[in-house]
């Protein structure tokens, strides 16, 4: 039997407390006296009152018997025994757990599961806005409205497009004109004729049928990420949608009200039909709504209790909702934001791992990636020089193996620009790729209102998308592939010069050991994520829709991959970390210092076994929010503001003609760079 839930939100008000109670979809209005009542009491007098209306949910003949009440946020279990005043705050939210509700051991599983269903806290309304027209929105731009950073308003000229586009739609609608889906049905449908008292109907009805998705639901953040999305499209003004319909689902997500999305069922051709079919399902006030001040519950009880009433469809905007590539294009901006982020740090731990492997900087040389002159490769050159040994940034630990009979350092370690600088050039492509879809039209029959005209075509398919986001795994994957192999050096000992695992009292203590399983584990995984989702296809809509994209599983395993990146390189730097520990007192250098500051800002050095898997999620907070990267940049930009210093350093990987023994670089004047890779010499910057 499916588990059922009773909730129930309490508010205070003295000297008499009113009870809001949510009953399998219904509510009640529950005088709560001064608040001395039992929750025992609240429990029985919910089910009475429950059982009293008599609603479609009561099983017939079956006694209700209140099994346990519990806080929703948390799943804490209240004493029957308790007053209610004692243990609930005001507008607390509580589940009154039926016995029938308690899961069958042969059908579900043992536990009940809770959802933090009230969290104001963490979605304080935003005060600014982010003004949509369609045509501008950026990844990061996505990335801060699904954090709830900004609430939407339309753009002048957006609204202008929108009400002439939708004016266009009246008039076909007027003159009874054939149009695929207004006055057809869908799919395979598309030549059965739809009588005009039936065309809002028809569009109703697409929602309800194509809202069939399963699977876990997309985060609040998400959800908001594919609304703000499908906002963005429709402000282009080519999907015939009403302003006032558009301006209802505006209002929805800047109150916080988010349909309950399930992450699988889009084969990314006509677009994401399923996600989006239940994000409209809500807005319509059908299906599951969640938002911060109730919590998950019927969709009209969420939008009535944020003064919102539900849309009703007019002819097109049924099919206006949910033709297009918004699921696949707003998990594919996370990606690809997030993949920005992980790469330039994973920069960064390559350095501090080659510094404490004393390795050498030698194979960065300018010259060497100018023979070679791809964007990337000289990025992270450049990036890498800046943070290693040199005259700007001296580094003890480098000048200590100054005399070693080391002629090549290990791949991993001399060919980081040529891996990491592709995993670059692949981001920016793919960021490309995903932002011109953020900004396109891609609903199907699309209208022209200059034109007049709607016409039915296929931009709704969401190859680019998907190809581009396959891509991107296998790209950003190289990463984590490089990282393990880096890891694997710094743990053992014949090839780190380091104790085993980086640990004392090796054999009574495992250190990194285990850690580095973990890594080798997630880049086996990935392997296997990033076989290309895009090249599969299956016809579906009988044979109509023949060809598809498989976009949906592009965009959610490229996030895992992302993930298990971001995973990879804590580990590697909590290893590069531990790593110093046995170089002290030498010092790195200053950039790199200050890497290492951080990461024991949160994790203390290993002098014996701890619990290790809280350390490497710290590690990959400090990644997600750049902390690693903002503890390096302004080093990064000093190196290059500085002039005449010299780009080379010593090093036995080098033999310069002319000279028997180790030579001293000659200084000559380097070019200003950026961090973007822009450049210019000192001699061109006095010019200005």
């Amino acid at each position: 039997m499916v588990s059922q839930k009773l909730h129930i939100t309490c508010s205070f008000l003295s000297p008499t407390m009113k009870v809001s109670v949510r009953v399998r979809g219904e509510w009640f209005a529950v005088p709560c006296r001064d608040g001395r009542s039992t929750v025992r009491w609240l429990g029985e007098d919910a089910l009475r009152r429950y059982l009293k209306l008599k609603p479609s949910t009561i099983v017939s003949g079956r006694e209700e018997i209140v099994f346990e009440v519990r806080k929703t946020q948390g799943g804490a279990i209240l004493d029957p025994d308790d007053n209610i005043k004692d243990v609930l705050n005001d507008e607390d939210f509580v589940s009154v757990v039926l016995e029938s509700d308690k899961p069958s051991p042969v059908t579900a599983p043992a536990e009940i599961h809770y959802v933090p269903e009230q969290v104001p806290g963490l979605f304080s309304p935003p005060q600014e806005y982010l003004s949509l027209d369609g045509n501008s929105m950026s990844t990061d731009d996505l990335l801060n409205l699904g954090n709830n950073r900004y609430k939407i308003r339309l753009s002048k000229d957006s609204l202008e497009r929108v009400t002439k586009g939708r004016e266009i739609i009246d008039r076909l609608l007027k003159e009874n004109k054939a149009v695929y889906g207004i006055t057809t049905g869908f799919g395979s449908f598309a030549r059965t004729a739809i009588d005009k008292d039936k065309q809002c109907e028809l569009q109703e009805n697409v929602i309800r049928s194509h809202a069939s998705g399963v699977g876990n639901p997309l985060s609040p953040e998400r959800t908001r990420m594919l609304m703000a999305l499908r906002i963005n499209v429709l402000a282009k003004g080519y999907s015939g949608i009403s302003p006032q319909t558009l301006q209802q689902v505006i209002d929805a997500f800047n109150a916080n009200c988010l349909s309950w999305v399930p992450e699988k069922g889009t084969v990314g051709a006509s677009g994401d039909l399923c996600p989006l079919a239940h994000l409209a399902l809500g807005l319509m006030g059908d299906g599951k709504m969640w938002s911060p001040h109730t919590g998950w519950g019927d969709a009209k009880y969420v939008l009535e209790s944020h003064n919102l009433q539900p849309i009703k469809l007019l002819p097109k905007e049924g099919i206006a909702m949910i033709n297009g590539t918004q699921l696949i294009t707003a998990l594919g901006a996370e990606a690809v934001e997030r993949s920005g982020i992980v790469a330039r740090q994973a920069d960064v731990v390559a350095a501090l791992s080659l510094e404490v492997l004393k390795g050498t900087s030698k194979a960065f040389d300018d010259d060497i990636q100018k023979v070679r002159p791809h964007r990337g490769q000289g990025i992270v050159a450049r990036r890498l020089r800046a943070l290693l040994h040199s005259h700007t940034n001296p580094s003890e630990i480098a000048e200590s193996h100054r005399f070693c009979n080391r002629v090549q350092d290990a791949y991993t370690l001399r060919c980081c620009p040529q891996v990491h600088g592709i995993v670059h050039d692949t981001i920016d492509f793919v960021r490309g790729i995903i932002t011109i879809e953020m900004n396109s039209a891609t609903d199907n029959p699309l209208v022209f209102a200059e034109r007049g005209e709607t016409i039915s075509a296929g931009n709704f398919h969401g190859e680019y998308p998907a190809k581009a986001l396959d891509y991107l795994a296998i790209g950003v994957h190289e990463l984590a592939s490089m990282s393990e192999r880096r890891i694997e050096r710094l743990v053992n000992p014949a090839l780190s010069e380091l104790p085993a695992f980086l640990v004392k009292d090796g054999g009574l203590n495992s250190g990194f050991m285990i850690a580095h399983c973990t890594a080798a584990s997630l880049v086996s995984e990935n392997k296997v994520l990033c076989h290309p989702s895009s090249v599969d296809s299956l016809s579906t809509s009988a044979a109509t829709e023949d060809h598809v994209s498989m976009g949906g599983f592009s965009a959610r395993k490229a996030l895992q991959v992302v993930e298990n990146v971001e995973s990879v390189v804590a580990i590697e730097l909590l290893a590069a970390c531990q790593a110093i520990e046995f170089l002290r007192p030498l010092k790195t250098t200053s950039p790199l210092e200050e890497v290492y500051k951080v990461v024991r800002s949160v994790v203390r050095p290993w002098d014996k076994d701890r619990y290790m898997s809280p350390d490497i999620h710290e590690v990959i907070d400090l990644l997600r929010k750049e902390k690693i990267w903002s503890a390096v940049r302004h080093h990064i930009e000093h190196y290059f503001a500085e002039d005449d210093i010299p780009n080379e350093v010593f090093s036995p990987t080098s033999s310069k003609v002319g000279c028997s023994g180790p030579h001293t670089p000659t200084p000559k004047r380097r070019r200003r760079t950026s961090l973007n890779g822009n450049s210019k010499t000192a001699n061109e910057n006095s010019k200005k």
